[in-house]
């Protein structure tokens, strides 16, 4: 009960100090000194001032002294220089390392005792003490006095498996207590339990001894007092050649050190060496990567060369699991191996000898008498046993552990048969998805070869073309290639949402433009099905004309008629080619362009709404006649469908997409008569909508040019492009300007906030071709002084628009339902 309390408060005190060291500052920046009071956590570090030397917690296991690995190794965290307890690692591998009141360095456990580094002196030192990793990777207590620091525990006198610079082997009485320093290998590489080999400094001989379980098997030979180098006859002599060794000879101190020296290089460099004794009796200086001692050659019994000795108990070995060691108090009958008799050895020690040399099979111990010797007998066979009434000898049989069952071929035969299966299955679906996948490729082709093209065209449509045939025509993928001169970066003419668009010569001579879907596209296949369906359906004078497709592999790719003047964009934003287009130009341009639009929302033999109309989607022929393309986004309305829907999925291009749809999805044809509108804008005043068009606020070109509007005629005609304003004063005058002023207005009555204050596209071509008709006056437009109520950035990827059915009809605009005023603006 009382090892319960203890434990209990013990459990309880360490729970606070994490606690309260979690809150504390001092490891917040890296620190050297921990003094009493401090609390090291098992994820906290000690940092040697020049940065070199970390102490920690390694794997929460064992603290440990490290270079820091990132000044040095490339690897997480280089082998440690010195362990803690190195055969005690903590308990559930929680700790924290802290100095009590006495000044007592220990590690507390959250269960378990708690692990002693220094014991202090039992008496309190009121903060006097505390614990420093010095720059030489030593970990230094000290007490602080009056005059002076007295050390009182160092790391260096405690040496695990590694020797640094400043460090020594040999012993020392100096203060009346003999310290002993020499090097014990890991129990195994991960394992810094002591393990069988130990490095050594010979004072009396002047040389460095590697014993293995105390048996010394490999000697340097004597060090040479003058030259303070090692015989040449040492296995590694060149080692020589990088290191200086000195030694201290006295009634105090014998001992031995090192120092790293390279040619050109000054002693200094020593910080940068680090001789680990490795677990199979190897020593490698793994800072300067310089073996120092190699021991692979010698065995124990052939080998004396390079300082190899023969040694009794030869190699150690791994028994099998399932070998056991038992007792009989009996006499053993075998071959007992003479050359392994041995004196003066404990029960233990001889049971030990035997099960670590493979070769025996029993060891018999005699407590000895004036005939007998007192030791053991090593077997290599034992045939039985005897019992003989007196005898005092005791036999210890290693019994192997039974050959393994063989192992069954059943389970062979179900593995084999399952991963047959599942290799069958695997096989099956694979073969099942690439049928699937070529049926509706097939069946994809099959839709797109029957698409229906008009033959008799309405009052609305071009009929220009009747005589060409009604069927798309399906290109090869080669006869595109060779058309584009490979898909040259000469040949190409854009880039869009679709992907890049090349101009190409066919071998009959005809020029066309080639869509080619990228794979990097935000549009699939939805999207190029959805063109080209409604592109085959459609036809009109002012909407580009689709020849063919190709789908071929991987390939996606529509054949248009070539426009030579490309889009209308790159004429009225381009300082150079704008005053290309005069007056007359712009209008017939924005003509064009509505009589399109009309076609699309209430002409064709179904109800288009485009939902990505812009400048650039306006392409110009050879005579500058506008023709509407790209309608990868549009939308289709049956007759008898509702005037407008919502979709999930926003498509479009930032300034041109209606308030209604970009904040809450709902579109209809009044969002392409927004997107006209803005169109109208730009065409006339040569600027561009998203912009920024005042210093004190967030006006937009609509905004901007409401505000003109609202003020007098002279600052709306600020509005009209110098390029056309300075040509139409000498050519055409004020007809001119009056066209122009009925554009804006006009444009500004398609840009209204309220979809029900815009006017349908029949009424848009009545204001354009009626100079005599008077417009109303517009109302404030959407995003004026910053009211957006959506703030995208770029064009939109196009994507599957899966739409809530929310139908609701509203009433359309007519331009005869409002009171008439006069064009002029006030």
């Amino acid at each position: 009960m009382l090892f319960v309390m203890i434990h209990s408060t013990a459990a309880a005190i360490l729970a606070v100090i994490i606690t309260v060291s979690q809150l504390h500052p001092l490891f917040a920046a890296a620190t050297n000194t921990l003094n009493q009071g401090d609390v090291l956590n098992s994820s906290d570090h000690l940092v040697s001032n020049n940065g070199r030397f970390l102490l920690g917690f390694m794997n929460r296991s064992y603290l440990g002294i490290w270079f820091n690995s990132s000044l040095y190794d490339p690897s997480p965290r280089s082998h440690p220089v010195w362990v803690a307890s190195r055969d005690r690692p903590l308990f559930q591998n929680q700790g924290a390392l802290t100095i009590d009141a006495s000044g007592k360095l220990e590690i507390l456990q959250d269960a378990g005792d708690p692990v002693e580094i220094y014991s202090g002196n039992g008496n309190p030192t009121q903060g006097n003490v505390s614990a420093v990793l010095e720059d030489s990777g030593n970990l230094v207590i000290k007490a602080k006095g009056s005059s002076s620091e007295e050390v009182l525990w160092q790391s260096f006198d405690h040496p695990t498996d590694t020797l640094l610079h400043g460090m020594k082997l040999g012993f020392s009485n100096k203060t009346g207590e003999e310290k002993r320093w020499k090097l014990t290998s890991w129990l195994d590489e991960e394992n810094p339990a002591p393990g069988a080999f130990t490095v050594e400094w010979d004072y009396k001989a002047r040389q460095l001894l590697v014993k293995m379980r105390e048996s010394v098997f490999w000697r340097s030979g004597v060090l040479d007092a003058n030259s303070r180098k090692f015989p040449a006859t040492w296995s590694l002599a060149e080692v020589n050649k990088n290191f200086n060794f000195t030694t201290v000879s006295g009634l105090r101190e014998e001992s031995f050190r090192y120092e790293l020296y390279e040619e050109g290089l000054a002693p200094g460099r020593s910080h940068e060496s680090q001789w680990v004794m490795g677990y199979q009796g190897t020593i490698l200086d793994a800072r300067a990567r310089i073996m120092i001692l190699n021991f692979q050659n010698c065995d124990g019994n052939k080998n004396e060369d390079n300082g190899c000795e023969r040694w009794e108990s030869g190699p150690t070995c791994s028994r099998r699991p399932g070998d056991r060691m038992v007792q009989r108090v009996a006499l053993a009958f075998g071959f007992p191996d003479i050359r392994n008799r041995t004196l003066n050895l404990s029960f233990a020690d001889c049971k030990e000898l035997c099960w670590r040399n493979c070769s025996c099979t029993g060891v018999q111990v005699r407590d000895g008498d004036a005939r007998n010797f007192r030791g053991c007998t090593f077997y290599t066979s034992i045939f039985s046993f005897q019992d003989i009434p007196g005898n005092e000898a005791q036999v210890y049989a290693i019994l192997p552990a039974p050959p393994p069952p063989k192992p069954s071929k059943t389970w062979i035969w179900i593995v084999v048969g399952a991963t047959g299966g599942l290799l069958i299955m695997v096989t099956g679906f694979l073969l099942y998805l690439r049928w699937r996948r070529q049926k509706l490729h097939e069946k994809f082709l099959k839709e797109l070869m029957t698409i229906d093209r008009p033959s008799d065209a309405s009052p609305h449509e071009d009929n220009g073309n009747s005589k060409d045939d009604n069927s798309l025509q399906v290109y090869t993928a080669l006869s595109i290639t060779n058309a584009t001169n490979s898909f040259s970066l000469n040949n190409k003419l854009g880039e869009g949402g679709f992907g890049p668009v090349y101009m190409g010569k066919l071998k009959e001579g005809q020029t066309i433009a080639v869509k080619r879907l990228s794979r990097t596209s935000g549009q699939g296949l939805v999207e190029f099905k959805n063109e080209l369906i409604l592109i085959a359906k459609l036809q009109h004078s002012n909407l580009v004309r689709l020849l063919g497709f190709c789908v071929q592999g991987e390939e996606r790719m529509l054949v248009y008629e070539y426009m030579p003047n490309r889009s209308l964009d790159s004429f009225i934003f381009d300082e150079s080619r704008r005053k290309l287009l005069g007056w007359k130009a712009r209008f017939n341009i924005i003509e064009g362009i509505a009589q399109g639009l009309l076609y699309l929302h209430k002409y064709s033999r179904v109800r288009i709404i485009h939902r990505d109309l812009k400048v650039s989607n306006i392409l110009l022929d050879k005579d500058m006649n506008p023709k509407i393309s790209d309608f990868g986004m549009a939308r289709i309305f049956k007759p008898d469908d509702a005037a407008q829907d919502n979709t999930r999925r926003i498509v479009g291009t930032y300034g041109y997409m209606s308030p209604e749809y970009a904040s809450e999805g709902t579109f209809s044809v009044k969002s392409d008569v927004y997107s006209f509108g803005v169109i109208v804008l730009e065409i006339v005043t040569g600027k561009k909508n998203h912009r920024a068009y005042h210093s004190d606020r967030p006006l937009n070109l609509a905004g901007y040019a409401w505000e003109l509007w609202n003020d007098d005629d002279s600052d709306a005609l600020e509005l009209l492009d110098p390029a056309v304003n300075g040509s139409s004063a000498g050519e055409e005058g004020d007809g001119c300007r009056d066209e122009a002023l009925r554009c804006i207005n006009i444009g500004l009555l398609c840009v209204q906030n309220d979809p029900r204050d815009r006017p349908v596209m029949g009424d848009v071509l009545s204001m354009l071709t009626n100079g005599s008709q008077q417009l109303p006056m517009p109302l404030q437009p959407a995003f004026y002084l910053g009211q957006a109520r959506y703030g995208g950035g770029t064009s939109t990827s196009s994507e599957n628009y899966t739409g809530e059915e929310e139908h609701q009809s509203k009433k359309l605009f007519s331009v005869n339902e409002l009171s008439l005023s006069t064009m002029r603006p006030r």
